[in-house]
Parts: structure tokens; sequence; C-alpha cells
């Protein structure tokens, strides 16, 4: 490169370092956070360090730290609940409710904000074709909770979902029209439980005639059955959750590493 070249290319990096010098002191701590996120320094499923110790390490207020945090959220690099802190989650695909889960604070991250509209809410006693649907046994009383779930953005829904709450945390129910994001929190957080382990099992299957219309599909259509079990330190089972994915709005991944034995 020439010395006259080299001037100008230098002259324009300062430009641009300028100008982003010159950004809302938010945008640049953002900037900051969102380039240790890509980069992997916060990955997946991690916790980003608390607004005290932001506000201590870019020496900025904490109404700085609040707003790069929503421009984060904003761009669906974090979510945030309330207790929990701020965790970074998987990137989104377009019109694909993507699913990158390795642990349980994975299903806590990438559940986060989505809304469940409820169509029914009743405590019912588990039949057969309730026990086949769900695994539980029969005769015994659950609160079941039936409607569509809806991502931010989202033409329709991405799924119709059953939650099975054990009857001792039936009580949640009164706080589910108003929540968003998954449900076994607030059983924690209500109750002192702590969910350890939730076994998943996935299913082909094709769409239900009765649900085809409210997820806007075709009947028959291929679709995709999710069964997750929630227990807590104890070893009981918590909560059940049953959901039928339209095969198109649904991608699950997992990465698997070797172990050196």
């Amino acid at each position: 490169m020439s010395p006259k070249a080299r001037s100008k290319s230098s002259r324009s990096t300062s430009r641009r370092r300028n100008t982003q010098d010159e950004d809302p002191l938010y945008l640049q701590v953002a900037r900051t956070l969102k380039k240790e996120i890509v980069d992997g320094t916060f990955p997946v499923g991690s916790l980003l360090p608390t607004e005290d110790d932001l506000c201590r390490r870019f020496s900025v207020s904490r109404y700085t730290v609040r707003e790069a945090l929503r421009r984060l959220r904003d761009d669906h690099l974090v979510a945030s609940r309330q207790g929990a802190g701020t965790i970074v989650v998987p990137r989104q695909s377009p019109g694909a409710y993507a699913q990158d889960v390795m642990s349980i604070n994975d299903l806590v991250s990438w559940a986060a904000g989505r809304r469940f509209v409820i169509e029914s809410m009743q405590m019912m006693e588990i039949d057969a074709e309730l026990a086949a649907r769900s695994g539980l046994a029969r005769g015994q009383q659950w609160l079941v909770v039936r409607g569509y779930g809806h991502a931010e953005g989202a033409d329709c829904p991405f799924c119709w979902a059953e939650y099975f709450i054990h009857q001792d945390y039936a009580a949640v129910g009164r706080l589910l029209p108003r929540h968003s994001g998954p449900i076994f929190p607030l059983i924690e957080d209500l109750f002192g439980q702590s969910v350890v382990e939730v076994h998943q099992e996935f299913g082909a299957t094709l769409m239900p005639p009765a649900l085809a219309q409210g997820l806007k599909v075709a009947a028959g259509t291929a679709a995709l059955e999710v069964r997750r079990s929630y227990k807590t330190s104890d070893g009981q089972i918590a909560q059940v959750t049953v959901s039928i994915h339209p095969a198109a709005r649904f991608r699950h991944s997992t990465t698997l590493r070797r172990v050196k034995g």
C-alpha cells in the first residue's frame, strides 16, 4: 500500500472511531457487550455481570447500563428475568421456533418473553386418554392449562400446548393470565422448589384437524409432538408439557462433544 493510500485509510479508520466514540454511552456499552457475546466471552446460557458490576466496569450510571441491556434484548441477544439476572440466549431464525438447548438454563432463556394465550384452565382427573398423552398415572388430579404459544413478531402461533401442573402447585394458575415465558420458574419461586431434571421426548405426528385452523396449517400435515417432564429435587414430577408444532416452524439443535476417557 502506498503512503498516500495508508494515510487515507488511517483517516477513514480515525473517522469511524470518532463517530463511535460520539455515540450515546449506552450504545457504546451495548456494542462492547454484543462483541463479547458474539466472540464467546459470554456463551449461550451464561449470565451477564450484574448491573452494579457493569456500572463499575464501564464507569457509567445504572440508567446507561439498563438502556444497553434493553438494546441487547431488542437484538434478541439476551433475556432478563427478575431474580435470575440477564441470560445470553440463542439467536432466532426468522419464522422458526428455534431451540438450541443444552441445559435447564437454556430452557429458561429461549422461552423468556414468549406469550402463552390460554384457551382453557381447569382441574382434571387423568383418564386413559390423558394418561397416554402425558405419561401421568390415571386417577390423579392435575391442573390442565391449554392454549397457543406465540413468539414476538410472528404472524401465527408456533405451537399448541397442554400444561399439566401437579395439584400441589395448582395455585400458580392464578398468575398465568398475566405471565409470559416458562411456567416452571413460577413453581420454584412460589413453593421454594428446584427443578433439577427435565426429560424431553420428540415424536413425529400429523396435525390434528382440531388444531390445524388455530395454527394456520392444513390438517394432516407433518407436525412434531414434544413432551417434557419437569422433576424436582425430591423426585416428584411437578409439571408435564405436551406441545404440537407444525414441522416447518420447529428446529431443535443439540451439540455433542467427545469426552476423553
